[in-house]
């Protein structure tokens, strides 16, 4: 089965990734396994000489949570099983790390996501990701 990663990070564009990405699903010979991916920057900083290092998870899982909930709203409502992910660090790094380590066949991305002029040619993190990964990347307007 074709293992599908699906980054996600709150914003319309995100969402109407997922909403076109669950559209294409008919061109799949099988239904993919779907993952959800949220990446949460690190705190800038010296913060964990402040917040000991469980809350500072405990907010990264929290941020991550929201930033998710639109994309697993939009795949619970079209009955789409999906897993979800949060890991932190930088966005196109992590994300090309987390799809070799977990072995996916296929990273699927909006041409931008929450850039504001940077991301107007095509989002800095996505075209990151393409740089960096040797995964196909499949484009969703």
């Amino acid at each position: 089965m074709l293992k599908i990663l699906l980054p996600v990070d709150g914003s319309d564009n995100s969402d109407k990734t997922v909403s076109e990405f669950i559209q294409l699903l008919d061109w799949y010979k099988e239904k993919p396994e779907l993952h959800l991916l949220n990446v949460q920057y690190p705190l800038d900083g010296n913060v964990s000489l402040f917040i000991n290092q469980s809350d500072i998870t405990q907010y990264h899982q929290e941020e991550g949570l929201k930033s998710l909930q639109s994309a697993r709203d939009l795949l619970d409502q079209a009955g789409i099983s999906y897993q979800h992910h949060i890991t932190v660090g930088n966005p196109a790094e992590m994300i090309v790390r987390f799809a070799v380590e977990k072995q996916y066949d296929q990273i699927v991305m909006g041409p931008r996501g929450k850039g504001g002029i940077q991301g107007m040619l095509l989002g800095s993190v996505t075209n990151k990701v393409m740089q960096l990964s040797n995964l196909p990347v499949l484009l969703v307007r």
